[in-house]
């Protein structure tokens, strides 16, 4: 009777932390989807010839304006790469649709505060320039020959099919575009899609929060974390930050709730900030670089994107720091006692009504038959 209680106690914290972020989700995926009903896909390649400053900041605001789903930025940055686009400037597109999206800085301004969303939004751009210098002063072009070569083989990774999806209405002015039936078709089928793609990241990090929470005592967070030797914690938090995170195995928007948890058990600002930024190299997102790029090219990617997120994540904390930014409790939201009558209970219905009326749409355009060959 106690395992199941211990169980049930796992479970119950997982469900209330689903219904705290029931509404951003909602709201984050429906914001997604608008803006990729008015930005073409097609176009992106196009966009992102080569790796100037220029090219680069073009690839980080286009990965903004894309679907968070960690498999899908992957497979749509290998399709730009595939159809001429720089090889660096596909990362940088990779890297922003992952950490510069409406979807996880709502999820984390509610579990976690403002401060770890500015935090994460302000070293996005710095993370993608150190990868872009990075890149520009040890990747070969030998070694970019080959992850071509490889890529053009055409290895089936994951979410294919959405990788390729463009439904993005053209040719009339933004507001005139975003109002259409056109548009509002193509919200609701974004809108799916991308539910159809992280709901077991957000479930499993949901379930893995709970249990972290639930059955993890707290001495072994300040162990892990060097909680008694501040200042080597604050070097230490950015290492491993990503590695729990690659061990993790959740990705795109479902590792914050992981992430409220190793906050409140000690990691630093900065550590938490590296976990976040790490869902791009997670086991089966290596695998998948395995298949499209080769071991190779696999090894350096992951092996940059690791310094980049550990050093980006340590700046922002020591600009923080002199700011006075970093919050000074560990409160972050994991759980209610109970659920009830309250703001958040009075979204979660509203912004349901929001998703049912999308929902109805995609079932009634062609939907079901779109979903079924995604991947």
């Amino acid at each position: 009777m106690e395992i199941l209680a211990e169980i049930g106690h796992a479970l119950w914290i997982a469900f209330a932390m689903f219904w705290e972020i029931l509404w951003p989700l909602i709201l984050g995926f429906g914001l997604s989807g608008v803006v990729q009903a008015v930005v073409s896909k097609g176009e992106m390649s196009k966009l992102l010839p080569d790796d100037s400053p220029k090219t680069l900041a073009i690839a980080t605001g286009l990965g903004s304006a894309s679907s968070s789903c960690s498999y899908a930025a992957v497979a749509l940055a290998r399709s730009i790469f595939r159809r001429g686009g720089n090889f660096s400037a596909a990362m940088a597109f990779e890297l922003a649709s992952t950490n510069l999206v409406a979807e996880l800085s709502i999820i984390i301004i509610v579990l976690m505060g403002w401060q770890f969303a500015l935090a994460e939004f302000a070293g996005g751009p710095l993370m993608v320039a150190i990868v872009a210098v990075l890149f520009r002063l040890l990747l070969s072009r030998k070694l970019v020959k080959q992850a071509k070569e490889q890529a053009d083989k055409g290895i089936k990774g994951a979410m294919e099919g959405h990788a390729e999806m463009d439904m993005s209405v053209e040719g009339q002015s933004f507001w005139q575009r975003i109002s259409s039936p056109e548009a509002i078709t193509a919200t609701s089928h974004y809108f799916v899609m991308d539910w159809a793609m992280v709901w077991k990241d957000i479930a499993g990090g949901l379930l893995i929060a709970g249990a972290v929470s639930a059955w993890v005592p707290q001495n072994f967070w300040k162990t892990l974390f060097l909680t008694s030797h501040p200042v080597a914690a604050t070097i230490w938090g950015p290492i491993i930050g990503p590695i729990v995170a690659v061990l993790s195995f959740v990705c795109s928007v479902g590792n914050i709730p992981l992430a409220a948890v190793l906050w409140n058990g000690g990691i630093s600002f900065g550590g938490v900030i590296a976990f976040i930024y790490a869902d791009l190299i997670v086991l089966p997102i290596i695998n998948i670089y395995r298949k499209y790029y080769g071991w190779k090219a696999t090894a350096f990617v992951v092996g940059i994107f690791y310094f980049a997120m550990a050093a980006a994540a340590l700046i922002i904390e020591s600009v923080f720091r002199i700011l006075g930014l970093i919050p000074q409790g560990r409160k972050a939201q994991v759980i209610e006692a109970s659920i009830s009558f309250n703001y958040t209970t009075v979204l979660n219905v509203i912004f349901l009504l929001v998703a049912g009326f999308l929902v109805i749409r995609f079932l009634k355009t062609g939907g079901p038959k779109m979903l079924a060959h995604m991947d």
